[in-house]
């Protein structure tokens, strides 16, 4: 049995930068292990599977289809980048001709739209709470070490911990820290935390002027040490920022390695569209 299969650098649009996934298109139903496995394989930070969900359906003229996304690790239950990823093979690949697609997930169901050269997905916003410094104090001092945190904030919904570092820093600081994801296994073990973001307030003067905001974001507890683009974790940055900044709009950017931009656009609704580009740079079959 023959899988087609992608490799989609999201939130960019060169190739060999952004944050790349694997997209498996599913013309019949796949042995539940069998996704790990090729998600194991393919050990990108996330391996999506797109499936039909009627037996009449078509990768070309249908509008909804499941989404699943596995890290070499496990299955998790939302994923930006994969989602922005699936829906460029659809759009691009297999010339989808719906305007709007629709991908039944674990975090109900998310909406992907092309508007002009962005790809726009429609996300849940994550609220963050003030969290206490000494119930997370190794893990801080494992991730920045004696840097100064200016705010502290937690996401319940996605167990995302947001840490901001201090507006003197700029954004090099941010891009040059050296960080040991490994660490934060032994610092954190209550299960509380699952993902760590560090963000940095954006610099209106300096040469980088533009962005609203950058961040890193580490998730070691899924197996990835860091992530180099990370929607869900915009998700959570999103809801911080607008209400920091007092702003709807927003552009934002990873300071990973490969580094990677997102458009933000709160909406009315209690959601968050997040739009970036795409480069396809792998096409292919997985052999079973």
């Amino acid at each position: 049995m023959q899988v087609p299969i992608f490799t989609v650098d999201a939130f960019t649009n060169r190739p060999f930068s952004g944050n790349p996934a694997a997209v498996c298109l599913l013309e019949n139903d796949l042995d539940e292990e069998l996704h790990q496995k090729i998600a194991t394989e393919m050990n990108l930070s996330e391996t999506a599977f797109i499936r039909k969900l009627h037996p009449g359906d078509d990768f070309t003229k249908s509008s909804c289809f499941g989404l699943r996304w596995f890290t070499p690790a496990n299955e998790v239950p939302l994923c930006g980048h994969a989602t922005l990823a699936s829906a460029a093979v659809l759009f691009h690949v297999q010339k989808n001709t719906n305007s709007v697609l629709t991908f039944v997930t674990l975090s109900g169901e998310l909406k992907a739209k092309q508007v002009e050269d962005h790809i726009v997905l429609d996300l849940p916003l994550y609220i963050t709470y003030p969290q206490v410094l000494q119930e997370v104090e190794q893990l801080i001092k494992a991730a920045v070490g004696d840097m100064i945190v200016q705010d502290l904030r937690y996401s319940p919904d996605t167990k995302k911990l947001l840490v901001r570092l201090s507006d003197a820093y700029d954004r090099s600081v941010l891009e040059q820290l050296q960080v040991n994801a490994q660490r934060f296994l032994s610092a954190e073990k209550t299960g509380k935390v699952k993902g760590l973001i560090l963000t940095l307030k954006g610099d209106s003067s300096g040469k980088h002027k533009g962005h609203d905001f950058y961040s890193r974001y580490f998730a070691p507890w899924y197996g990835i040490l860091e992530d180099p683009v990370t929607g869900s974790a915009h998700a959570v940055l999103s809801s911080y920022w607008s209400e920091q900044l007092g702003k709807k709009e927003m552009l934002a950017f990873q300071c990973s390695r490969r580094g990677g931009e997102l458009k933000i656009s709160l909406r009315n609704d209690g959601r968050v569209d997040i739009a970036g580009q795409i480069a396809i740079v792998l096409r292919g079959n997985v052999t079973l």
